[in-house]
């Protein structure tokens, strides 16, 4: 098995994991206020980090490291969970999910700008073509819009696609699992303050599916996930594997129905098949 096939089998893992992470976040917030959440969620993976990487005995970023992963640590640590937590209580994880249609073009253009990679044009027009997919077929289901939820969700989609850039560019250099292990250490100071400060008045009225969004995100979509995903951007190439988010929207809607009962309409499979085509498309196109 190639380098590249390892990548994208790598990245898809990160995508299943990761479409969780907006059902599971709607949960948490029914119980938990987003900023506790977003710094409480940090606080758990940053411990799990900083034990990883002592047991592992990881040798300490360079200098010239320590910026780029503060960059990453804003983009997927606490812009991306803070923002889509906020964007939360306006509206539906379905309606949110719509946005992740945008991420893989978000990742593929921070892909250009910071990775250095050059995509065949066809491979723009396929992005661009499954990115239109998800998003047509999300608006013509006639879901309730928020234009403050809108506004936070696609802040979160230009803050996220930075930070999964920027976080594959180290990964070539320090590995998948270890940057966004150090990006969690070096948020975890301010973190683990900030979760003492807003955390609730009592844990009596938390439900257990909120506790157990809480730990899904913290654990899975906080670290776990990006275990898989930095090393299959890192494989596979940022703007090629980053189109498999194409498919996240459909498992995350998936999801949703299942453990939120939001309802989904039975095209959202004819819509799937063209978004796998254009995944495949772009795959083969991505390297010039």
């Amino acid at each position: 098995m190639n380098k590249t096939t390892r990548g994208w089998i790598n990245g898809f893992l990160g995508v299943l994991i990761f479409s969780g992470s907006l059902p599971a976040t709607r949960l948490a917030v029914m119980d938990f206020d987003p900023l506790f959440l977003t710094v409480f969620r940090a606080t758990i993976a940053g411990v799990l980090a900083a034990l990883l990487l002592l047991i592992f005995r990881q040798q300490r970023p360079v200098r010239s490291d320590i910026v780029p992963l503060l960059l990453v640590a804003l983009g997927v640590v606490v812009g991306f969970p803070l923002l889509t937590a906020l964007a939360l209580q306006y509206v539906t994880s379905a309606h949110a999910i719509i946005y992740i249609g945008l991420l893989p073009l978000a990742t593929a253009i921070f892909g250009v700008l910071r990775g250095g990679e050059r995509p065949r044009p066809i491979f723009w027009i396929c992005s661009a073509l499954g990115s239109s997919l998800v998003v047509g077929f999300a608006l013509t289901q006639g879901v309730t819009s928020s234009p403050i939820g809108d506004a936070l969700m696609l802040a979160s989609i230009l803050v996220c696609g930075f930070g999964y850039a920027e976080g594959a560019r180290l990964s070539r250099k320090l590995g998948g699992w270890q940057v966004i292990s150090w990006a969690l250490v070096l948020s975890l100071p301010v973190m683990s303050l900030l979760s003492f400060y807003y955390k609730p008045v009592s844990w009596a009225g938390i439900s257990g599916s909120a506790l157990f969004s809480l730990a899904y995100v913290s654990l899975f979509s906080m670290l776990i996930g990006f275990v898989f995903w930095y090393r299959g951007l890192a494989q596979g190439g940022i703007a090629a594997v980053g189109q498999l988010q194409l498919l996240q929207p459909f498992f995350g809607l998936l999801l949703a129905s299942l453990v939120l009962h939001e309802s989904i309409s039975w095209p959202i499979f004819i819509v799937n098949i063209g978004v796998v085509l254009c995944v495949a498309i772009a795959r083969r196109f991505a390297a010039k």
